[in-house]
């Protein structure tokens, strides 16, 4: 299946709609985090729900705000393991000693009244995968 992206802009919460309408009939909508959609996500569910766009996002706090789904690191983990670099820090090791680590854990999040809002069916195997089940 071949995809093409479609940039929207988007630089102040009033581009929301326009841009969201503006794409409206695509197959969906990938969210890239930026601190204006966070500050703003319940917004952004309701106005990619109103446009009729399945969304994905990298926090599950858009899930949880109205969105479809999400996939991304588990936030609460990665400020853990933050945690022990900050400790290390204290206890005298460089910074630039330290490793760059990716994340180690992922969730994924669905929102069972979206899908049924958007009239989309969510494989069961999907489901069964899913950290989180929103109904």
């Amino acid at each position: 299946m071949e995809m093409q992206l479609q940039p929207l802009p988007i630089s102040v919460p009033d581009d929301f709609e326009p841009a969201f309408r503006a794409a409206r009939g695509s197959d969906g909508l990938l969210q890239v985090d930026d601190p204006l959609f966070v500050a703003h996500r319940t917004r952004v569910a309701e106005v990619a729900a109103k446009n009729r766009l399945p969304a994905i996002f990298g926090f599950r706090e858009f899930v949880e705000s109205g969105g479809l789904m999400s996939y991304g690191a588990d936030l609460p983990d990665l400020y853990r393991r933050a945690a022990t670099y900050v400790d290390k820090i204290f206890k005298g090791t460089k910074p630039a000693d330290l490793p760059v680590e990716q994340p180690m854990k992922f969730e994924l999040v669905i929102n069972l009244k979206t899908a049924k809002a958007l009239r989309l069916t969510i494989p069961q195997s999907i489901l069964y995968r899913a950290d989180k089940v929103i109904k």
